[in-house]
């Protein structure tokens, strides 16, 4: 992959982190801003949450997200291409990119429960370890993201749904739109696992569906699976789309992708691995396929 930011970029960075980190803050704060839809009234949104509850592979690569400087490198090429909406992550990752000056009139999506470490045996109690609503509002985030994981063996799930409720009612209060990922998920050899079925993909948008006082702010961030229609027909809040893991054939995803993207209610995608570690390494050209997805008029 060619390299987008340079080694001075990454002095500058490591020099705001030690002697300016109010710098940090300013960046946020101060940056362009845009409203959340416009034009189409589609989005594509690079996600980049993954590192911080202890995911790093990429298909074969256990520690492939592991190089920040190397990740940080391919979500600045991302974020440079026509089409991309904006970047969804936990806040050191926002915040190199706001240091690096990357994300005016972007989409910021603050990443907020990543206490579900991968393979930990309290997975499933996911709570709130990254973003919360009141500094999001603050910082000017413009979006929140929540993973809503269902397994009804697990007693840390009621954790996780309390949180998340309390997550929905306070973004509603403030205004802010917050997209849930859910999944009914279930423990295999010591692993969780999320089931992919059309009806369990249903019944936890049925679940989610109902957390927080109000659901006003509430949007769906959605696996694309079989029978697309009926998992749409269940739900009337705005969708994306999420990618998944990196290995699947990369014609086979963008076309299941292109597929769901006409369905009513779906407004784009989110997606992260999938294209910032695609199998040939372009990440600019996996990037321009999916944005021309999304955005038609590309």
């Amino acid at each position: 992959m060619t390299q987008f930011l340079t080694e001075d970029d990454f002095a500058r960075l490591r020099d705001i982190r030690a002697t300016r980190p109010e710098a940090i803050r300013d960046a946020l704060t101060g940056r362009r801003r845009r409203d959340v839809l416009r034009g189409d009234g589609r989005l594509f949104i690079v996600a980049a949450d993954h590192p911080a509850r202890g995911a790093l592979a990429v298909g074969g690569n256990p520690t492939a997200m592991a190089d920040r400087y190397d990740l940080l490198d391919r979500l600045a090429t991302a974020l440079s291409r026509p089409g991309v909406d904006g970047v969804l992550g936990t806040p050191d990752i926002v915040d190199d990119l706001a240091a690096l000056g990357l994300l005016d009139d972007k989409i910021v999506v603050g990443s907020m429960n990543r206490g579900g470490l991968r393979g930990a045996s309290f997975e499933l109690d996911d709570r709130m370890t990254a973003y919360d609503v009141r500094t999001m509002v603050a910082s000017g985030i413009d979006f929140a993201k929540t993973l809503v994981r269902i397994d009804l063996a697990d007693p840390g799930t009621v954790s996780t749904l309390t949180a998340m409720a309390g997550a929905v009612t306070e973004a509603s209060t403030a205004g802010l739109p917050i997209m849930l990922e859910p999944f009914l998920s279930t423990r295999s050899d010591g692993r969780v696992v999320n089931d992919l079925s059309t009806d369990a993909v249903i019944l936890s948008i049925a679940i989610a569906s109902g957390l927080g006082a109000s659901s006003a702010n509430t949007w769906m961030k959605l696996p694309v699976v079989d029978d697309m229609e009926r998992v749409m027909a269940a739900t009337t809040m705005p969708t994306l789309l999420l990618g998944g893991d990196s290995g699947v054939d990369p014609d086979e995803t963008f076309a299941s992708w292109e597929d769901a993207l006409s369905l009513p209610g779906v407004r784009g995608l989110t997606v992260g691995r999938t294209l910032l570690y695609p199998p040939d390494d372009d990440v600019a050209a996996a990037v321009d396929i999916a944005a021309g997805l999304v955005h038609t008029d590309l």
